[in-house]
């Protein structure tokens, strides 16, 4: 076991809790978080490359018929290894944007093509599910379950925001637990189902899911009703039988108090290695265990603990994710260091042996793939969705440009979160936002205008438009043009050479 402190080239701001780490035709994927705004990598997936100690990142190319990915923080991941002729593919449900909003959306993630340099290309396409749909929500769980020659997708826990009927003005953005329901459904047609199990009573999130063949082990997690991590350890079985499906509970006695925790599988067996977590508010779980799913069951091992460095033990907070193959990228933030300029100190810790990272290097050593980080394909600068295009197909390129993160590149979220900004007298809060108009149903309505260098964003409230002309912008589109395009109305002085309005938050 081994702790290595890594240097983020240009791309500490990327990294924030809740990313999540994916591992697709060998590479190591970032995502999580928002893409360029100055460029054409909008949907925040990035290739991620450890080497000497330092930690680089590379935009990552979606096929033509890509739907739009938004970044999650906190979704639900479940790996799908090939099978029946399939590729391997991520399922990715629900998450939260980094301003707040809680997708209730299914993805599937799979690698479209490599390219004559070994460019990576991804393809993502929305899942629609039918039935018993689970809401939106995060810090919930997504496995895979194997039974009678057929596999289906169990999803669980998770949070969310209170229902609409009992928002108020104080509670507006505050969060619950959601029901204690079980969600089965198929990958091939969508068709989902709600389970309610006498054994799952109370609701829990950021707990961990283990699955082997027909079981699902939910361990630990945090309970908003009664504030708690009890050592919790169910196993869920799963009979796909011809007509409905039969699910059963049983609560062991071997759980584990613990939240947020990482989790890395090691090795083809189902033996993985539990790291970080807290076992309270103001306590974090510095003791490391191996978990064993078997036929037998389930078996936990603890396991030397690491050498910590001060900055890891005294931290209040850490978070970080599975880089696959026993490694993990973990983060801590720099508390009451002002003379560091990035927010989070990033460490790789490996639980392989000397042997097992030897010939891993060795691999790496000889592969015919492209590992040039700094000289790669230039982007453009956009804030519209580019899919598959070659350098030659964006205006305004610069063939001495790379595609690697820069921090210069990005916008301030502090001052503008996440694709706000507005007017300097604005008195819009997005993070305590409350809908002004009937149509602002989840976030609040913008307009973008052009005056300016680079533009600015415009609240719809700001700019005191009424609400038929809202709906007038909304007919029949998610883009809503400004009708001064056309010269029906003005706002300001502003001129408006692509005006339209999304709706956010």
């Amino acid at each position: 076991m081994t702790l290595q402190p890594l240097t983020p080239v240009n791309c500490a701001g990327l990294l924030q809790p809740g990313f999540s780490l994916l591992q697709l035709d060998g590479e190591v994927l970032l995502f999580g978080q928002k893409g360029w705004p100055k460029r054409s990598c909008p949907t925040g997936v990035f290739g991620v490359r450890f080497k000497c100690g330092e930690m680089k990142l590379k935009a990552i190319s979606f096929s033509n018929d890509s739907c739009y990915l938004p970044p999650l923080r906190c979704p639900a991941v479940c790996r799908l290894d090939p099978y029946d002729g399939l590729p391997e593919s991520y399922l990715i449900h629900g998450g939260r944007t980094p301003n707040n909003e809680i997708s209730s959306s299914l993805y599937m993630l799979t690698t479209d093509s490599r390219g004559c340099n070994r460019k990576l290309t991804l393809c993502c396409k929305e899942r629609e599910l039918v039935g018993e749909v689970p809401g939106a929500r995060y810090g919930h769980t997504m496995s895979i379950v194997q039974s009678r020659g057929k596999t289906a997708c169990v999803l669980f826990g998770g949070r969310s925001y209170m229902p609409s009927g009992e928002r108020t003005t104080e509670s507006w953005n505050s969060v619950v637990d959601c029901p204690p329901q079980v969600f089965l459904f198929d990958l091939e047609f969508g068709c989902s189902s709600a389970h309610t199990l006498p054994e799952l009573s109370d609701g829990q999130a950021f707990h961990l899911a283990l699955a082997r063949e027909d079981c699902v082990y939910f361990l630990g997690g945090h309970s908003l009703t009664s504030d708690s991590r009890p050592p919790r350890l169910f196993r869920l079985r799963v009979e796909l039988l011809q007509g409905s499906p039969l699910l059963s509970c049983e609560i062991l006695e071997t759980g584990i108090s613990i939240s947020s925790a990482i989790i890395t599988r090691t090795g083809p067996t189902h033996r993985y290695i539990i790291l970080g977590g807290y076992q309270s508010d103001s306590q974090k779980r510095m003791e490391c265990s191996t978990v064993i799913v078997n036929e037998k069951g389930i078996q936990f091992e603890p396991l030397q603990s690491l050498k910590w460095t001060p900055d890891i033990t005294h931290s209040r907070t850490w978070f970080g994710s599975s880089a696959g193959d026993g490694r993990v990228l973990l983060a801590v933030p720099t508390e009451g260091k002002p003379s560091q300029v990035d927010m989070h100190f990033f460490y790789q810790v490996s639980f392989q042996t000397e042997g097992e990272a030897r010939e891993e290097e060795g691999t790496q050593g000889c592969s015919q793939e492209s590992t040039d980080y700094d000289n790669s394909t230039p982007l453009e600068d956009s804030e519209e969705l580019y899919f598959g295009r070659e350098p030659h197909e964006l205006e305004d390129s610069d063939d001495g440009e790379d595609d690697n993160y820069k921090e210069d590149d990005e916008d301030d979220e502090s001052q503008t979160g996440y694709w706000i900004k507005c007017c300097l007298g604005c008195q819009l809060d997005p993070n305590t936002w409350e809908p002004y108009y009937s149509t602002e149903l989840h976030r609040p309505a913008m307009i973008f205008c052009s005056r300016g260098e680079g533009g600015h964003w415009v609240h719809a409230q700001c700019m005191e438009l009424s609400e038929t002309l809202l709906l007038r912008l909304s007919q029949g589109n998610k883009r809503y043009f400004c009708l001064d395009h056309g010269g029906l109305f003005s706002l300001h002085t502003c001129l408006f050479q692509m005006c339209f309005l999304k709706l956010f938050m």
